[in-house]
């Protein structure tokens, strides 16, 4: 059915995913428990998969791919794709994590992909991840908050506002305590944040862990126009697929496309995993998917020609006091519509079909949108979008909502944007492309 929750109840929505998501597993664990609740069906991928129509999903890792395959749907059945990704610059945790000194309990981390790292000082934040414990078994954890990367005192560094230098190795480790570094071991904090479970942290074999904002996601502005919150980047993708995608499948999904939410981890390190957009999760699920259907080879690949990939990750809005950085000619605003994203360079996949399909999508949701190109002397980022259509040869379009302060700890959008991202890809799951 058409997505027709209002922008607030989208947004509300929005913050209740992002809470509930500090960190990449947790972000999976909480769309699969929503695609559960609509009547999907968990796959296991050790197992073998029966064929036909219904909807499904696997999670691998910090990884999701749900789908719903329609009534009547056959081996020449195309694709439609909604690629995202789960994981956010952050800061990861090291192996030996309990250290300090002069008194202070801190926390050993890593930077994870290209945070601003300033956005994340004098800040109450968690530790999030998974432990996996030396018989295999997985438990989430999430500490609520514990840690704080404290800011030098001005008293101390007069010149600190005539420019803020951070050393990732000296300056940023967070404190969570006081006492000796000997007394204490932070894998017992995090054991003991496993909901619903007793963890012993002596069979704690190894763990994913990243620190995450706490701060809870806020709507302001003079009219109630702007949604503050951590982990935008990307999850106000993910979670637009994932309302789509459900919508979609409470429809009855009508003969058409089989509709697919690919959210991917990784996206912020270069995709280099075996869940991430470079690695083969995407393409081991439209295999099989091909194979119930009674493919063949031949067959796999007409389906594969008539696919389309969104690859939708979170984009720039102009800034008002940076406006040198953008394009001349195209400054995309908050509550403007969702972003077209183009790069001659391909760092982007759009090219003119694709530009077509998003304007033809656009129109049929009543939705507006917008196009972002980057300034010339300053080079821009990339997606999973080339990536997707690199490995597999579908054609790729990229978009996304915009963004301020894309990176921070706490990024900044409009209150329209996130829905009408959703309220297209609903239509896109539909449509015969």
């Amino acid at each position: 059915m058409p997505i027709e929750s209002s922008a607030a109840d989208h947004i509300r929505d929005l913050g209740a995913y992002v809470t509930a998501s500090p960190s990449s597993f947790h972000a999976v664990h909480e769309a699969g428990r929503r695609l559960a609740e609509a009547g999907f069906v968990r796959l296991d991928e050790q197992e073998p998969w029966e064929g036909g129509a219904g909807s499904f999903f696997i999670i691998r890792d910090g990884a999701l791919i749900a789908w719903v395959v329609p009534e009547g749907a056959g081996p020449g059945t195309g694709f439609n794709i909604l690629g995202a990704h789960t994981d956010s610059p952050s800061f990861k945790l090291k192996p030996k994590p309990t250290t300090g000194a002069h008194g202070w309990l801190q926390a050993g981390v890593e930077v994870y992909g290209g945070p601003l790292i300033n956005s994340w000082l004098d800040r109450e934040l968690q530790l999030a991840g998974r432990l996996v414990m030396l018989d295999g078994t997985e438990h989430l954890t999430a500490t609520g908050p514990l840690l704080r990367f404290p800011q030098l005192a001005i008293h101390l560094d007069r010149s600190v506002n005539e420019g803020l230098t951070l050393d990732k190795q000296r300056h940023m480790n967070p404190v969570w305590g006081l006492g000796n570094p000997a007394d204490f071991d932070l894998l017992e904090v995090l054991a003991e944040s496993v909901a619903g479970a007793s963890v012993d942290p002596a069979q704690v074999g190894g763990y994913d862990v990243v620190v995450a904002d706490t701060q809870a996601p806020a709507v302001f502005g003079g009219k109630g126009e702007f949604f503050a919150s951590g982990r935008l980047d990307n999850l106000s993708s993910t979670h637009a697929g994932l309302v789509a995608l459900i919508a979609h499948a409470s429809s009855g999904a009508p003969a058409g496309p089989v509709a697919v939410l690919a959210a991917f981890d990784h996206e912020e390190i270069g995709s280099n995993s075996r869940s991430g957009a470079c690695g083969p999760i995407l393409e081991d699920v439209l295999v099989r998917i091909s194979d119930g259907l009674g493919a063949s080879e031949s067959q796999r690949r007409q389906a594969v020609s008539a696919s389309f990939c969104v690859s939708a990750d979170a984009g720039h809005a102009v800034h008002p006091n940076y406006p040198e950085r953008h394009d001349p000619a195209n400054h995309p605003v908050l509550n403007g519509g969702p972003l077209l994203k183009i790069n001659a360079n391909q760092r982007y996949a759009t090219d003119a079909h694709g530009a077509a399909l998003w304007a033809r999508l656009c129109g049929e949701a009543g939705v507006p949108y917008q196009e972002f190109v980057s300034n010339n002397a300053i080079p821009c980022g990339s997606t999973i979008g080339p990536l997707t259509a690199t490995r597999l040869g579908i054609r790729t379009v990229d978009v996304g909502v915009p963004l301020l302060s894309m990176h921070s700890a706490r990024e900044l959008c409009g209150m329209e944007d996130p829905r009408r991202l959703a309220a297209v890809t609903e239509v896109f799951f539909r449509t015969h492309v």
